[in-house]
């Protein structure tokens, strides 16, 4: 794909959605690491059902550090894997409240030592909560880079490493959020809708023609 189309892409993704963000509901770079490491295998309407009651009782490293884990998995076990999950969060709590004066850090290498935290929710962390502009490539973005070949790759990692080389620097903050948002609800994986997608003619999927 060249320079140009992929320009015309998130220009056009940009005027139908100028103010892009995630699906999950946080105040605070704290709730928002949480409900990413919750998101893992869960959808987000899952996940801000039980941050919603979490975050009422637990809303810093402190509070929620002295929920201890079997305080802490009543709030979550209506997502998949409850109880690792609530085992990474309590640790990752300790660890921001002994190492951190209970901030979230606002470095990769740091957030990547945290407890159920890899790659992706860091990238989340750093792209939403502190501006960074980084892509976290999770199922929807593998699928829609592949898909238009925007950024095509076989792994997540060089996926990942494609889109910060392609994507025009000036969309680079916001592109996480319109990719996903369009291999959501858009570009799906069973069937995506072809004949109402904005890109679709910029598009470069061998099959787009057979989902009008």
């Amino acid at each position: 794909m060249n320079p140009a189309k992929r320009e015309a892409i998130f220009q056009r993704l940009a005027a139908a959605n100028p103010s892009p963000t995630t699906e999950l509901i946080y105040r605070t770079p704290f709730e928002l690491l949480i409900a990413v490491i919750l998101s893992a295998q869960a959808t987000d309407k899952s996940v801000n059902l039980a941050t919603k009651k979490l975050f009422a009782d637990a809303d810093s490293p402190q509070t929620m550090w002295q929920l201890g884990q079997e305080g802490l998995e009543p709030y979550i076990k209506t997502i998949g894997l409850f109880h690792s999950k609530a085992k990474h969060i309590i640790a990752t709590c300790r660890i921001l409240l002994d190492e951190h004066q209970g901030q979230v850090p606002e470095s990769r290498e740091a957030l990547e030592k945290l407890p159920g935290v890899g790659r992706k929710t860091a990238n989340v962390v750093l792209n939403t909560a502190f501006g960074h502009p980084t892509i976290a490539v999770d199922t929807h973005i593998f699928r829609v880079a592949n898909r238009t070949r925007l950024a095509p790759g076989k792994t997540v990692h060089e996926v990942e490493q494609k889109l910060l080389k392609f994507v025009p620097q000036h969309y680079r903050q916001d592109a996480h959020h319109w990719l996903i948002l369009h291999g959501r609800y858009i570009c799906k994986a069973r069937k995506p809708d072809c004949f109402r997608c904005p890109i679709n003619d910029l598009c470069e999927y061998p099959d787009k023609n057979l989902y009008p």
